[in-house]
């Protein structure tokens, strides 16, 4: 694959950005889709594959600016099929894509930032820090350079980072996704996951179609506000209470992402101040079993019993709830695991 950090790569640009990069190359304009289509489409790699973009236009392509993909550097599989891969991003700083064959889906788990700035306390990508922002070039290229690309049914933005803190450029990536010039895609095979950034979400909702999942993790305002600082500014409530007022009824999912942890937040009273929240009963709830990371010793996972009692709870008052099933933990590929460490 093409890398050059001196040419702007063109993957990652929407439509009309490929329409300026051709109209300031003397191009015709229909060239603008021909690029999308080769590079979105076709997943090619290089200028010289694209065969109906004359010779002379490939090399004056090529003077400026490049495909822009990239391999992975590292690939880890689980016993249970689960594929952790490193992708290279520039300062010396990696990020983390997890690919989930489960039958007929194949998930693909892609990043938005290098390491994440919301620093909530069980989370090992917040507990490395914030480095910066991946560009629209470095989140696309995570769908666009796996070896199961072809092959992906869903996308979820559950990696690395907090993808409202990144707005701009998720945005820009959905579009890719799901536009007729790009991949394509239902909206309904895009899930944006967020720890409740309230002014970003509410333009992600009005401006998109996408799935949205919510972590929530507890309910008691002080108790979630003790492990997810955002809860201060943005209280999970009024996060919930603003969702509630959009339609995910039907054409899209709201969905509460809940890490279970042994006395803390696994009894019935949580479970009730959960309900509580949920602004209607189309709101499904996933339960996670807790994956013990370093230096976090008042966290436990809760036992199976615990678990259970609790989903059942839920469900027994009109909240569809399940237990996730773990995936990728003997790699560290399971929730809140993710570091994107570069080994030396």
């Amino acid at each position: 694959m093409e890398k050059n950090n001196q040419l702007i790569p063109l993957a990652g640009m929407t439509l009309e950005e490929m329409y300026k990069v051709v109209k300031e190359l003397g191009m015709p304009l229909f060239t603008a889709k021909q690029l999308c289509q080769w590079i979105y489409d076709k997943r090619v790699t290089t200028f010289g594959e694209m065969m109906n973009i004359s010779k002379a236009n490939r090399e004056r392509l090529a003077e400026r600016y490049c495909v822009g993909l990239s391999f992975p550097t590292e690939a880890q599989k689980s016993q249970d099929g689960t594929v952790k891969y490193l992708f290279d991003v520039g300062d010396g700083q990696a990020v983390e894509a997890v690919y989930i064959p489960d039958e007929d889906r194949h998930t693909l788990c892609i990043s938005s930032q290098k390491g994440c700035r919301m620093n909530c306390y069980f989370c090992m990508t917040g507990r490395q820090g914030f480095h910066g922002n991946l560009t629209s070039n470095q989140i696309i290229n995570q769908v666009l350079s796996v070896p199961q690309s072809q092959q992906l049914t869903n996308v979820v933005f559950m990696g690395m980072g907090e993808p409202l803190d990144n707005l701009d450029e998720v945005m820009r990536v959905i579009a890719i996704l799901t536009e007729p010039w790009g991949l394509a895609w239902s909206p309904k095979r895009v899930t944006v996951s967020t720890v409740g950034k309230k002014t970003e979400l509410k333009t992600l909702v009005e401006k998109t179609s996408v799935h949205i999942a919510v972590s929530v993790h507890n309910a008691v305002h002080d108790e979630r506000q003790s492990l997810m600082p955002l809860e201060k500014v943005y209280p999970i409530d009024e996060v919930m209470e603003m969702l509630g007022k959009y339609d995910f009824a039907h054409q899209r999912r709201l969905s509460v992402e809940y890490i279970m942890w042994q006395w803390f937040n696994d009894d019935i009273k949580h479970a009730e101040a959960l309900r509580e929240i949920l602004p209607n009963e189309h709101v499904r709830v996933n339960l996670i079993r807790y994956h013990m990371i370093p230096d976090v010793p008042k966290l436990r996972t809760s036992s199976d019993e615990r678990m259970l009692a609790f989903r059942d709870y839920l469900n027994g008052h009109g909240v569809t709830c399940t237990i996730r099933r773990s995936r990728g933990e003997d790699i560290q590929a399971a929730c809140g695991m993710l570091a994107g460490k570069v080994k030396k």
